[in-house]
């Protein structure tokens, strides 16, 4: 069966994850959501089964996917599924984008489904390295396999209860939608920035702008992933608020480059 899986991805989970999903159904095609973001709908993809594969950011989604899911019309797809990668709990988000699905995109998605992957938000838990990082991919690898059986078989599987992860979504719901854009209110940048670039040509908003020194400006078109903060190569990106991010760690995916990162802002 054809297939096309749009994703969207901060540092790197859920391309790994749409990857690996790929290679296992075969005559998959990968296109990035956030080179869709100009682009006028209706989108109508020409595939037998559609997938989406994004993260859960702040027990919602990103703005890049609230911004582009709604164009698709899905009404003529045989079999649709999503796939939402977490670093913790999430499920009140998956139930909340199989809505959406539901009321714009003309049909409601056959199956959903949680991925837990290493957490890339430093603020709230430390990123893990070495062999924890291999150990909680391991874990990753497991789950997809089981993923990737229910898509093959074409099972419908719905997205679980989870009554924590639905309250806390809805008890932030409010202050997420009021402040869009703003997660960049608490980035700073210290004196160990070389003024390289990276985390503007990572943006996947064009949100970063390089100041008269070379050093990023954020400009409240934030979509929250967390790219700039993981990519910068010396650190020098900080984030001042809960548990700060100086002495945390970074974390992307091993198998997912920079220029990976950079490539799906290319326009489709």
């Amino acid at each position: 069966m054809r297939t096309v899986i749009f994703y969207f991805t901060g540092t790197g989970n859920s391309l790994a994850a749409a990857r690996r999903i790929a290679e296992s159904l075969g005559d998959t095609e990968l296109i990035p959501l956030a080179g869709l973001r100009e682009a006028p709908g209706p989108i109508r993809p020409a595939f037998e089964r559609v997938g989406f594969v994004f993260p859960v950011h702040r027990f919602t989604v990103s703005e890049i996917v609230m911004e582009t899911l709604p164009k698709f019309d899905l009404s003529s797809t045989r079999y649709v599924f999503l796939v939402m990668t977490m670093g913790g709990i999430g499920n009140g988000a998956v139930r909340y984008v199989k809505n959406i699905v539901k009321e714009r995109c003309g049909r409601s998605p056959d199956a959903s489904f949680a991925l837990i992957m290493p957490g890339n938000f430093a603020p709230m838990q430390k990123p893990p390295v070495g062999p924890k990082v291999e150990r909680k991919l391991a874990k990753t690898d497991a789950r997809l396999k089981q993923i990737i059986e229910a898509i093959t078989s074409g099972r419908k599987v719905g997205p679980g209860w989870d009554p924590l992860s639905i309250t806390l979504r809805n008890l932030t719901k409010g202050g997420i939608e009021k402040n869009k854009g703003k997660g960049d209110t608490f980035y700073k940048v210290d004196e160990r920035c070389t003024g390289c670039g990276i985390c503007e040509k990572v943006c996947p908003m064009n949100n970063i702008i390089l100041d008269v020194r070379a050093r990023p400006t954020w400009n409240h078109d934030c979509t929250s992933c967390a790219a700039c903060l993981n990519f910068c190569p010396t650190q020098a990106i900080q984030m001042d608020v809960m548990m700060g991010t100086e002495g945390r760690g970074r974390y992307h995916h091993p198998k997912v480059s920079l220029m990976d990162i950079i490539a799906q802002k290319t326009r489709v």
